[in-house]
């Protein structure tokens, strides 16, 4: 059994957004496995979001996440042309620090996490476009931009997915209610069918949680 068919299991008022998370899931499963990159923004709680699901896709989150053997054999290279230069580095020691507590990881990116770009776009141009200029210097085709969104209004979100379109990226919303005009753009859209904020946001935590172990358990 899958996470998502667990928690659709546990929480049966996801049944009917089920295939939704699934095909989300495998979006963005297709990325990773096709070496490209998942790219999140959000506001306030939806910000908040972007960071956690960033913080369970670098890092190992249940699973054990070694590093392969092609890393370790090119640590281990470096490490001993470091030596070589200067010889008071310990090999041995250095090697087993990088192998002990380096993990495995995929590429995301939580565009919310980025303060010193953020506040200066919006200094000096705009609220409402901050995400989109993000996502067109950073995002590249094939890549997925994941939309956080209660409302599915919040316009530098929706900006942010008109953008990524135009790059031929693929869009997945996670919103509430009837969706907003984001569900309009996005490819996939996963409307919790709730209307309140904190309702909404509980149930975007579970989901994205059960999307993130199922990654983990079938990429590593």
């Amino acid at each position: 059994m899958s996470y998502i068919d667990d928690l659709c299991e546990r929480r049966k008022n996801l049944l009917p957004i089920k295939n939704q998370i699934e095909n989300s899931y495998e979006e963005i499963y297709r990325c990773f496995k096709n070496g490209n990159k998942l790219l999140i923004c959000g506001n306030g709680g939806s910000s908040a979001d972007s960071s956690h699901i960033m913080g369970e896709l670098v890092k190992s989150f249940k699973k054990d996440r070694r590093i392969d053997m092609d890393m370790e054999l090119k640590l281990k290279k470096e490490i001993e042309k470091l030596n070589s230069k200067n010889p008071k580095f310990n090999i041995e020691e250095m090697y087993e620090g990088f192998i002990k507590n380096l993990e495995r990881g995929v590429s995301c990116v939580d565009l919310t996490a980025f303060t010193a770009l953020n506040t200066a776009y919006m200094n000096d141009k705009c609220f409402e476009y901050v995400y989109a200029n993000a996502v067109m210097n950073i995002g590249v085709e094939e890549d997925v931009l994941l939309c956080i969104t209660t409302s599915g209004n919040s316009k530098n979100v929706f900006n942010a997915a008109v953008l990524a379109k135009s790059k031929s990226m693929k869009v997945i919303a996670m919103t509430g209610g009837d969706g907003g005009n984001i569900k309009d753009v996005a490819d996939i859209s996963i409307r919790v069918p709730f209307n309140e904020t904190y309702l909404i946001q509980e149930e975007h935590i579970a989901i994205y949680h059960a999307i993130c172990l199922d990654i983990e358990n079938n990429l590593f």
